[in-house]
Formats: structure tokens, C-alpha cells, sequence
């Protein structure tokens, strides 16, 4: 098993795929929660990945905190969720909100859904809905789960199961790393893991609702986020680092 100085000294981070690689995914987690001393987070967005890991975790009595950006414009489908994922595990999950004032100029710049005029102006919203929020969210962590997965979209193909984010000086985990969807869900089933009713509307990556559209035949399934963008990898900018790319393993 990787050791702490490995993760937390950043030795070499890409050899933690090798050491963790013959674990189960609940025993992966104990190994990371063990591994890293200091604040552990979990994100969620209340996905499939995200649901999996907050029931480990939760069933496990792990000391991992559960957290959520609401963005205020979520799908009524995905409150309810949260709610019910709340009262299943007994389990409160923190929910980190946009700043009043960086929302009210936001409004005044773009208007109520001027995000669809310009790229710039959706990574404008992301920012103030998402990212700032985000860095409150993980700001002191040590660990930072996420429900990533590489086959979730080609700019995503480049996820480690574990990284060192320099830009916030933390250790970056997505134990689902090598995982593909069909096996997310029915681990979701098996377990009897609450998820959201919009999966079987074809809704794969859900998002804001203004900005997630159902995944049409043959797309990937992030294709129904901001789906009016043409180019780039239309991501929110919770998963790259200034340069722009997806953060992962140092080289």
C-alpha cells in the first residue's frame, strides 16, 4: 500500500494506482482516508459516482465530511435527492452557497441566462455558482474525494486515482478513476444506493438546470453540459488548474 509520505510529499503520485490498484473500491477508501492525515472532503454533486462514495463513506462511519456547492439553480429532482440522502444515512452534507454580492454583479453583467451568449460569460457563472464556492468548500482539506471517472468524457480520459493539486495544496483522489458507468450504477443498485430519477431520462451528467440537457444516442456522457458549446472541453473549472487542462498526476 502507498504510504502517507508518498501521497503527502508527492514522492511519485502515479505509483499510487499500482499500490491501490488490487483493493476493493470500500477498501480503497479506508486505504486513502488512512494514508493522509488531516481534513478529509467529499464533494458531491449528487451523481451516481458521487451517491457510491457518500454511501461507503457513510456506511463505513468513515471521518470524511460531506459537502455540496448549491448553486441555486439545481433541478428540483436533485434537492430531493439531497434530501433523501441526507435522512437514508443520517448524515448531514454542508452546503456551500454562491456569494450574494458576486451573484448580484454577475446578474447585472449577464443577465438572468446570459451565460449561452459567450463562453467567457458561462465560466463567469461557473466561477461565482461554482468555483469560488469550491475553494470555501475545500479550503484547509488534506484529501479531496471526487466522483471522477476517465471514461466520462475524452478531456477526462487523464484522471489519476490520486494527484497532487498544487494550486490548492492538496492531495486529489477519485477512487472510480478506472471504473466505467454500467458498474457504478448497478454497484448503486446493489447496495440500494439512493440516486437520481433524471438517469432514466437520459440525464447523465446532471448539472444546473438551465445548463444539463439529456445525453442524446451515441454521445458521451457529458455531452449535455452547456451542449450550446461548440469547442474545448466544456468543463466548470472545479477539476483544472490555471493553465486551463484537467489537473492530474504531476510528471
Amino acid at each position: 500500500m502507498a504510504s502517507a509520505c508518498n501521497l503527502v510529499d508527492q514522492a511519485d503520485p502515479r505509483l499510487a494506482p499500482l499500490a491501490f490498484g488490487h483493493l476493493s473500491l470500500d477498501e480503497r477508501i479506508e486505504a486513502l482516508v488512512g494514508a493522509v492525515p488531516g481534513r478529509k472532503v467529499l464533494t458531491t454533486s449528487f451523481g451516481l459516482e458521487d451517491q457510491l462514495l457518500t454511501h461507503i463513506i457513510a456506511t463505513r462511519k468513515l471521518e470524511v465530511e460531506l459537502v455540496t456547492i448549491d448553486t441555486g439553480r439545481l433541478f428540483p429532482e436533485t434537492y430531493d435527492l439531497w434530501a433523501d440522502t441526507e435522512a437514508r444515512y443520517g448524515r448531514t452534507i454542508r452546503a456551500i452557497h454562491p456569494r450574494a454580492g458576486a451573484l448580484e454583479q454577475l446578474g447585472q453583467e449577464i443577465g438572468a441566462n446570459g451565460f449561452r451568449y459567450s463562453v467567457e460569460a458561462r465560466l463567469s457563472c461557473c466561477g461565482v455558482r461554482k468555483v469560488e464556492p469550491l475553494a470555501r468548500a475545500i479550503e484547509g482539506t488534506a484529501l479531496w474525494l471526487t466522483g471522477l471517472r476517465g471514461d466520462q468524457s475524452a478531456a477526462r480520459a487523464v484522471v489519476d486515482f490520486v494527484s497532487w493539486d498544487d494550486d490548492r495544496q492538496l492531495v486529489k483522489a477519485a477512487p472510480l478513476f478506472d471504473w466505467k458507468r454500467p458498474a457504478v450504477a448497478a454497484a448503486c443498485r446493489e447496495r440500494g444506493v439512493p440516486t437520481n430519477p433524471l438517469h432514466e431520462e437520459h440525464f447523465l451528467s446532471i448539472g444546473c438546470q438551465p445548463c444539463t440537457r439529456a445525453v442524446r444516442r451515441g454521445e458521451d456522457e457529458r455531452a449535455g453540459r452547456w451542449w450550446w458549446e461548440r469547442e474545448g472541453a466544456r468543463e466548470c473549472g472545479l477539476h483544472v488548474g490555471d493553465d486551463g487542462r484537467l489537473v492530474r498526476a504531476a510528471k
